[in-house]
């Protein structure tokens, strides 16, 4: 009896361990077979990245980037594993700049196929972005491949992750390079197509620490040095690059700091992005991704970043048009000239309260030069050649509007400013220009006087220095005192003498307009009139 019961005992434990031996063994099958399938969509996902980045576009539809990067690695699995969560954008950043392929096309690719027109993505694409050139537009696959790789990896390639390792591979390639403008033009591109202000903020503070801020500081002292815009030799000896290239450099300087002006604007009402990974990623260790750095960076000191602002605009424009007898540091006071090239994250002891007449007369002379030569370098029917190849980089700026721009953070008038401006349009015959920029000036009454003389100097040009028969017998006829004046003009300070004295008489109606009757000068300007009338019909 008890012989059987241990033998049935026996039996039951044999059982018993044969059932958990046999879920064990289904537990490892399980495992194994999730490891499997991780292991084939992580193989999948590497297929579809090796695949797009090793796609070419056929010539000539690429621009290659003259500078030779480093060649794509082949790619694996346990690379993609061991190069930390932006290993995958930084991949996709060094494919697209290769084939250099514009922030626009990126964002175009991201959008979602046309369901009804599955086969003609690329015409969706040209009709929502028209300024994605048309050669970009014929790049064959591209297009679908991104897009296909987007959907793969909507964490690690969503768009201001992407954007922000482009424009760090973009300054990277620049910075070995600084005669290659282009680059800098196209990461400061990529940095405002960055829609998180963290993450905008972040990189550009990166960018300036680390690659601009001392060529900036640089290029300040050489040009308050040599008191004008410095020669080539003088700036690839202290700048390191050309003077075309510096020019660019400014200009590419004040984007990076006015973006990152607008960027602390709306940090407050954007919240700090979720940096996901896919789930087939998890397991990703490294390197610190450069978005991940981007949000360690503190929040910018706005009215520092925007005296860099106001230094860099001057630079620029001192570049831009050759400025001569201009020293950027000497329109600043001790407390302006120690706050610059410091932490832009850093409370800095910043001008405050009236500044001395003198800095406020150097700097208003400054701001008439710019809005003089930016006139000129538009209307002037002898363009200069190398300032329009400077220019093919990077879009020229609305200058006069910057000038006015400036004169409120230098303390001048701006309706100075403005009043310059409308005097320079007439100067150089632009005259329906001039008559849509005086709705801009407060005092109209003094600019008035400025166009009477300006009235009067076409005049005098056309009396006195064309000389015809009919010119002298009208001269006789007029009344003395406005002969007097009109021989004390000097049309030499006119840029454009050959104005259609139909122009000239619309501009006399537009003083008098602007003249109250009780002027002093009201009476000359219906002497006028009556002489470009008189002239009209000679």
């Amino acid at each position: 009896m008890s012989s059987g019961a241990t033998d049935k005992k026996f039996s039951q434990m044999v059982l018993d361990a044969d059932a958990e031996a046999l879920t064990d063994s289904w537990e490892a099958l399980s495992l194994d077979t999730e490891y499997w399938k991780l292991l084939l969509r992580q193989l999948e996902d590497c297929l579809i990245l090796q695949t797009l980045l090793h796609s070419k576009l056929s010539p000539p539809a690429a621009k290659a980037p003259s500078l030779q990067s480093e060649p794509l690695p082949r790619l694996s699995v346990k690379k993609l594993l061991e190069g930390g969560k932006g290993g995958i954008a930084d991949s996709v950043a060094k494919w697209i700049f290769k084939q250099d392929l514009s922030p626009e096309l990126l964002k175009c690719a991201n959008k979602e196929r046309d369901v009804e027109n599955p086969d003609e993505p690329r015409e969706g694409i040209t009709r929502s972005f028209p300024e994605v050139s048309e050669v970009e537009i014929a790049l064959g696959a591209v297009p679908d491949l991104l897009h296909l790789a987007y959907e793969q990896f909507p964490c690690s390639l969503e768009l201001d992750v992407l954007h922000a390792h482009c424009c760090w591979e973009y300054v990277v390639q620049w910075n070995k390079d600084p005669e290659e403008a282009r680059f800098l033009v196209r990461s400061i591109e990529h940095l405002k197509h960055i829609l998180n202000p963290h993450v905008q903020n972040g990189i550009a503070l990166m960018m300036w620490n680390t690659f601009l801020v001392k060529r900036f500081s640089a290029a300040t002292y050489l040009m308050d040095k040599v008191g004008k815009s410095p020669k080539d030799r003088l700036c690839r000896r202290d700048v390191g690059m050309s003077d075309t290239a510096l020019t660019s450099f400014l200009g590419s300087c004040l984007e990076l700091l006015q973006t990152s002006l607008e960027a602390d604007i709306s940090r407050d009402e954007v919240q700090v992005p979720v940096l996901d990974t896919e789930d087939a990623w998890l397991s990703v260790e490294g390197p610190i991704s450069i978005v991940e750095l981007a949000l360690e960076q503190k929040p910018i000191h706005y009215p520092l970043v925007e005296h860099h602002s106001v230094l860099c605009s001057i630079l620029y424009a001192s570049m831009r048009f050759s400025l001569k007898s201009v020293k950027p540091l000497a329109l600043f006071d001790s407390k302006g000239k120690n706050a610059f090239f410091k932490d832009l994250t850093s409370i800095q002891l910043l001008p405050s309260g009236e500044m001395d007449p003198n800095f406020i007369s150097v700097r208003q002379q400054f701001l008439l030069k710019v809005v003089s030569a930016a006139v000129q370098a538009q209307h002037s029917k002898d363009k200069d050649p190398s300032a329009e190849a400077a220019n093919t980089h990077w879009k020229d700026l609305n200058w006069p509007g910057l000038a006015v721009d400036l004169a409120h953070h230098l303390q001048v008038s701006d309706d100075v400013i403005r009043r310059h401006y409308v005097g320079e349009l007439y100067s150089h015959g632009a005259d329906l220009l001039g008559e849509e920029a005086i709705f801009q000036v407060q005092d109209k009454e003094v600019l008035a006087s400025q166009l009477l003389v300006l009235t009067g100097q076409r005049l005098a040009h056309a009396l006195f220095h064309t000389q015809t028969k009919e010119g002298m017998e009208l001269l006789a006829r007029l009344p003395p005192t406005l002969c007097t004046w009109l021989k004390a003009m000097n049309p030499q300070d006119l840029q454009n003498t050959g104005v259609p004295i139909a122009a000239t008489a619309k501009l006399v109606h537009k003083v008098m307009e602007l003249l109250p009757e009780k002027h002093g000068q009201y009476s000359l300007a219906l002497h006028l009139i009556d002489a470009v009338e008189a002239m009209a019909t000679l």
